[in-house]
């Protein structure tokens, strides 16, 4: 009994409060020996509990990967490698991007909405998949323009039509991490910003790209931390699902 099921009996007089208590909490932290899943934080939270697989061995990424499939279904990992893919049953259908690192199980909702993910450079490639395969597994509509940094700006230009009816733009950038700030000055919607670590000596791994977004003066701009393309694609899936919900 799903928790919208169990609430339903409860309205029907069908379960006792104390009963509904009882299956919404067992129901709520499933154990999978090696984690503590929890399993309605996409009715509370916008989204599912999602697997950082990096530091975690093909056998405790198989079992999570079980757990959550059998509640819903569909699961997302990210940081994954070959051998976390080997790992899980054949039965559940899983596939790995190697790009972006993101394991995934079962088919992507219908796409709402509109997330465009902008990327500095090649380079940057990794991460900005990271984060467009985030916002697509969540279920907004996602539109990629890649390689368009400001080193050869006029690339930048044709892509500006594309964020225009966007609900929120990813932009992700290395070196000197300057792209945020001219797009901000161009487009209307939210920025989330992605410092990542490519760069030459002075980048220090993609702080110095960190600083330049934290301290540009374009408003309508929010950074999170270095390579983090899954939790831009999260950030820039919550702001879509706010504007879709609102229209």
């Amino acid at each position: 009994m799903n928790p919208d099921q169990v609430l339903k009996a409860f309205a029907a007089g069908e379960l006792t409060l104390e009963q509904a208590k009882s299956r919404l909490l067992g129901q709520s932290i499933v154990d999978a020996g090696c984690a503590q899943l929890d399993m309605h934080r996409e009715m509370r939270a916008g989204g599912p509990e999602v697997v950082y697989c990096e530091g975690k061995t093909p056998e405790q990424v198989a079992a999570i990967f079980t757990e959550i499939h059998n509640h819903s279904g569909r699961v997302l990992g990210t940081r994954a490698r070959p051998e976390h893919l080997e790992g899980l049953p054949e039965a559940l259908g899983a596939s790995l991007d190697e790009t972006s690192g993101l394991l995934r199980v079962g088919p992507d909702p219908e796409p709402r909405g509109k997330v465009v993910v902008l990327s500095a450079g090649t380079s940057d490639l990794g991460v900005a998949e990271e984060a467009a395969g985030t916002a697509r597994f969540l279920g907004s509509g996602v539109e990629r323009r890649y390689d368009c940094g400001v080193a050869g700006i006029q690339r930048l230009f044709s892509a500006m039509d594309a964020v225009r009816d966007a609900s929120a733009i990813v932009v992700v950038a290395g070196m000197e991490g300057a792209l945020p700030s001219v797009v901000g000055g161009m487009a209307a919607p939210p920025i989330v910003a992605v410092p990542t670590s490519v760069g030459y000596g002075a980048n220090f791994q993609g702080l110095a790209a960190l600083l330049a977004m934290l301290n540009s003066c374009a408003p309508g701009i929010g950074v999170v931390n270095i390579d983090n393309g899954f939790g831009a694609g999260f950030l820039a899936h919550k702001i879509n699902m706010q504007a879709v919900d609102r229209d």
